[in-house]
Protein backbone atom coordinates (compact mmCIF):
# COMPACT_ATOMS: atom_id res chain seq x y z
CA UNK A 1 0.00 0.00 0.00
CA UNK A 2 2.40 2.42 1.10
CA UNK A 3 6.06 1.42 0.81
CA UNK A 4 9.08 4.02 2.25
CA UNK A 5 12.47 3.57 1.48
CA UNK A 6 15.34 5.63 3.21
CA UNK A 7 18.83 5.88 2.19
CA UNK A 8 21.39 8.56 2.62
CA UNK A 9 23.05 7.80 5.69
CA UNK A 10 26.57 7.35 6.85
CA UNK A 11 29.32 8.66 8.99
CA UNK A 12 30.49 12.16 9.26
CA UNK A 13 32.51 14.12 11.34
CA UNK A 14 31.01 16.60 13.91
CA UNK A 15 29.99 20.07 12.12
CA UNK A 16 29.35 18.14 8.96
CA UNK A 17 26.51 17.35 6.47
CA UNK A 18 24.07 14.75 5.30
CA UNK A 19 20.93 14.53 3.41
CA UNK A 20 18.50 11.62 3.72
CA UNK A 21 15.98 10.59 1.35
CA UNK A 22 12.63 8.60 1.79
CA UNK A 23 11.29 7.79 -1.41
CA UNK A 24 7.84 6.47 -1.85
CA UNK A 25 6.62 3.85 -3.40
CA UNK A 26 3.33 6.13 -4.56
CA UNK A 27 2.85 10.11 -4.39
CA UNK A 28 1.77 10.58 -0.85
CA UNK A 29 2.58 13.86 -0.11
CA UNK A 30 -0.74 15.58 -0.79
CA UNK A 31 -2.86 13.61 1.98
CA UNK A 32 -0.08 12.00 3.89
CA UNK A 33 1.99 14.12 6.75
CA UNK A 34 5.30 12.71 6.67
CA UNK A 35 7.97 12.55 9.39
CA UNK A 36 11.54 11.65 10.28
CA UNK A 37 12.26 9.83 13.73
CA UNK A 38 15.64 8.39 15.13
CA UNK A 39 16.15 5.69 17.52
CA UNK A 40 19.59 5.23 19.16
CA UNK A 41 20.67 2.08 20.71
CA UNK A 42 19.41 1.85 24.30
CA UNK A 43 16.90 5.33 24.02
CA UNK A 44 13.49 5.40 22.41
CA UNK A 45 12.12 6.42 19.42
CA UNK A 46 12.02 10.36 18.94
CA UNK A 47 10.78 12.49 16.23
CA UNK A 48 13.03 14.55 14.61
CA UNK A 49 11.32 16.23 12.46
CA UNK A 50 7.57 16.59 10.43
CA UNK A 51 5.82 17.98 7.57
CA UNK A 52 1.97 18.29 7.05
CA UNK A 53 0.24 17.04 4.09
CA UNK A 54 0.45 19.35 1.12
CA UNK A 55 3.72 20.45 2.48
CA UNK A 56 2.45 23.69 3.90
CA UNK A 57 3.44 23.14 8.17
CA UNK A 58 7.00 21.92 9.61
CA UNK A 59 7.37 20.78 12.52
CA UNK A 60 11.12 20.31 14.76
CA UNK A 61 12.24 18.82 17.54
CA UNK A 62 13.62 21.11 19.97
CA UNK A 63 17.39 19.37 19.66
CA UNK A 64 17.37 19.77 15.92
CA UNK A 65 15.55 23.42 15.19
CA UNK A 66 17.96 25.56 13.26
CA UNK A 67 20.28 22.61 11.96
CA UNK A 68 17.70 20.42 10.09
CA UNK A 69 15.63 21.30 7.52
CA UNK A 70 12.55 18.68 6.52
CA UNK A 71 11.31 19.12 2.58
CA UNK A 72 9.84 16.86 -0.41
CA UNK A 73 9.87 16.91 -3.92
CA UNK A 74 6.43 15.88 -5.17
CA UNK A 75 7.98 15.26 -8.84
CA UNK A 76 10.26 12.53 -7.23
CA UNK A 77 7.69 11.06 -4.66
CA UNK A 78 10.92 11.74 -2.00
CA UNK A 79 10.90 13.15 1.26
CA UNK A 80 14.43 14.77 2.77
CA UNK A 81 16.17 15.62 5.45
CA UNK A 82 18.74 18.03 5.65
CA UNK A 83 20.70 17.64 8.74
CA UNK A 84 23.75 20.76 8.92
CA UNK A 85 26.42 20.85 11.72
CA UNK A 86 25.92 18.05 12.63
CA UNK A 87 26.77 16.35 16.70
CA UNK A 88 28.12 13.04 18.02
CA UNK A 89 24.41 13.04 19.69
CA UNK A 90 22.77 12.99 15.91
CA UNK A 91 24.10 9.74 15.49
CA UNK A 92 20.91 7.30 15.68
CA UNK A 93 19.21 4.89 12.92
CA UNK A 94 16.96 7.35 11.05
CA UNK A 95 13.53 6.39 9.69
CA UNK A 96 10.86 8.37 7.45
CA UNK A 97 7.18 7.41 8.42
CA UNK A 98 3.90 8.66 6.94
CA UNK A 99 0.39 8.82 8.31
CA UNK A 100 -3.12 9.62 6.10
CA UNK A 101 -4.14 13.28 6.36
CA UNK A 102 -2.64 14.79 9.44
CA UNK A 103 -1.92 14.68 12.85
CA UNK A 104 -2.12 16.44 15.90
CA UNK A 105 1.26 15.54 17.15
CA UNK A 106 3.63 14.97 13.99
CA UNK A 107 6.60 14.34 16.17
CA UNK A 108 4.82 11.44 17.87
CA UNK A 109 5.82 8.01 16.80
CA UNK A 110 2.74 6.38 17.48
CA UNK A 111 0.53 8.73 15.13
CA UNK A 112 2.39 7.14 12.23
CA UNK A 113 1.05 3.80 10.04
CA UNK A 114 3.85 3.68 7.71
CA UNK A 115 7.86 3.30 8.36
CA UNK A 116 10.93 2.46 6.37
CA UNK A 117 13.06 0.41 7.32
CA UNK A 118 16.11 2.81 8.37
CA UNK A 119 19.54 4.34 7.55
CA UNK A 120 21.94 4.64 9.59
CA UNK A 121 23.90 8.31 10.58
CA UNK A 122 27.14 8.04 12.68
CA UNK A 123 29.09 11.50 13.92
CA UNK A 124 32.23 11.22 15.13
CA UNK A 125 33.70 14.12 17.96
Amino acid sequence: QVQLVESGGGSVQAGGSLRLSCVASRYLFSSYSMGWFRQAPGKEREGVAAIDSGGGTTYYADSVKGRFTISQDNAKNTLYLQMNNLKPEDTAMYYCAAVYWRTAAPLSQAEYRYWGQGTQVTVSS
